[in-house]
C-alpha cells in the first residue's frame, strides 16, 4: 500500500530549493503504486502534478492537490544486434546515472548530455539537449501511463513531436501522461571498426579545446563526456550549493532578416544557423548585454558566470525568481526586440 503524506514540504523535491508544500505527497516505484494512487477514491478529486528530480520546476505556491514524485528504479537491456543495442531506462533513474551506465558498457549516443540533471522521465518531456546532440537523435520508445484511464501506453519517435525543447508532453498532452520508462538505441563500440565509423559530436561549445587541454588525444565517448562534465562543471553552479534549475530560457530562434537587423547592430552577436534557414541566438547572451550576468537582486540573480541561469541565493520564493525572469524577458525585449521564452515549467 502506498503512503500518502500531508501537508509536506517540497523544499527537498525541487532543485531551486524552494519552500512550498504539497496538499498530499507520495513516491511511487512502480506502475502498479501509480495505478493504486489512481483508484484511492479520497484523491480522486485532487489535481495532480507529477514530480522526477525536481530539477526544471520552478514552485511559485503551494500545491493544491496531489504530488507524485515517479521513483520508478531499474535500467536493462531490450534487444541488440551487431552494431546496436536498445536500453530501456525507468523513470526514476537519474540521468547522469544512465549516462555513466552507457559509457561504461561502450554504448554510444548520449556522452555529450552528461552532467544534466533531473531523472529519465523528464528527460523525453522537453527532449533535453546539449553540445548538439538531443534527446530524439537515439530515441526508440517510451511507456506512459494515462493518467485518467490507467492504461499503459507506448510512444514512438512519431508520436513524442519532438521540438526544441518541445514534445507532446508539455503541449497536447500535458498533465495526461506519467512516463514510465524510456527505451534509447545506442551505438555498439565494441571494435576499432566501430569506433572509426562513429560519429562523436565534437563541434559544439568548447569539446575540442577541452579536449586538447585534458590531452585527450585517442577519442572516445568517455573522453567527450568527460569534457563536457568539466565544461558544464565550470560554468554551471551545483544545485546542491546554490539553488537553481540549470538553464532557465531557451535559446530563441529568429527569422534570417531579422538576424541580418540584429546582427547590422550588433556585429559580434553569435548564431546557430538552422536547417530551415532560421537563425538561434544564445539566450545567454541577449541576456548579458542587457547587465543582467552576476546581478543579485534580493536572494536571487542571474549566475556571474552564466547568464542564463536564475539562482537562489537564500530563501527566495518562487514568486521572487518569477520576478526576476520577467525582469529579464521585458529588458531582453526591449533591447534587442527578442521574445526569450521559459524552458523551466512555471507551476
Amino acid at each position: 500500500m502506498n503512503t500518502v503524506e500531508s501537508n509536506i514540504s517540497l523544499k527537498p523535491y525541487n532543485t531551486f530549493g524552494i519552500d512550498a508544500e504539497a496538499k498530499y505527497f507520495t513516491e511511487i516505484k512502480s506502475v502498479d503504486d501509480f495505478r493504486e494512487v489512481l483508484e484511492d477514491k479520497k484523491l480522486a478529486g485532487e489535481k495532480k502534478l507529477i514530480l522526477g528530480g525536481g530539477s526544471n520546476i520552478l514552485l511559485t505556491q503551494n500545491y493544491d492537490g496531489l504530488v507524485i514524485r515517479n521513483c520508478i528504479p531499474g535500467i536493462e537491456v531490450v534487444s541488440e544486434t551487431e552494431h546496436h543495442v536498445i536500453v530501456k531506462a525507468n523513470a526514476g533513474v537519474v540521468w547522469h546515472e544512465l549516462v555513466l551506465w552507457a559509457i561504461e558498457r561502450n554504448y554510444g549516443g548520449i556522452e555529450n548530455l552528461s552532467l544534466i540533471p533531473g531523472f529519465c522521465g523528464a528527460a523525453p518531456m522537453q527532449n533535453i539537449g546539449a553540445y548538439g546532440v538531443e534527446i530524439k537523435d537515439v530515441f526508440y520508445e517510451l511507456e506512459a501511463v494515462d493518467v485518467h484511464a490507467g492504461a499503459l501506453v507506448k510512444f514512438s519517435l512519431t508520436d513524442c513531436e519532438f521540438g526544441y525543447r518541445e514534445s507532446v508532453f508539455k503541449g497536447k498532452y500535458k498533465g495526461q501522461f506519467l512516463i514510465t520508462s524510456l527505451s534509447l538505441r545506442f551505438v555498439k563500440l565494441n571494435s576499432a571498426h566501430a569506433l572509426a565509423q562513429y560519429r562523436f559530436r565534437t563541434e559544439y561549445g568548447d569539446i575540442k579545446e577541452t579536449l586538447s587541454q585534458m590531452r585527450a588525444y585517442d577519442l572516445s565517448i568517455k573522453a567527450v563526456s568527460d569534457a563536457v562534465i568539466k565544461i558544464r562543471s565550470s560554468k554551471l553552479p551545483d544545485p546542491k550549493k546554490i539553488g537553481n534549475a540549470g538553464s532557465f530560457f531557451k535559446n530563441p530562434v529568429v527569422s534570417k532578416p531579422e538576424y541580418e537587423r540584429l546582427v547590422a547592430i550588433y556585429p559580434v552577436m553569435p548564431s546557430y544557423l538552422q536547417k530551415d534557414g532560421s537563425v538561434k541566438v544564445p539566450a545567454g547572451w541577449l541576456i548579458e548585454q542587457c547587465g543582467w550576468k552576476g546581478k543579485v537582486v534580493g536572494n536571487t540573480g542571474s549566475h556571474a558566470t552564466q547568464a542564463l541561469v536564475l539562482v537562489n541565493y537564500g530563501n527566495a520564493t518562487g514568486n521572487q525568481i518569477w520576478q526576476l525572469a520577467l525582469d529579464i524577458q521585458q529588458s531582453v525585449k526591449e533591447k534587442f526586440g527578442i521574445e526569450i521564452s521559459p524552458e523551466v515549467n512555471v507551476v
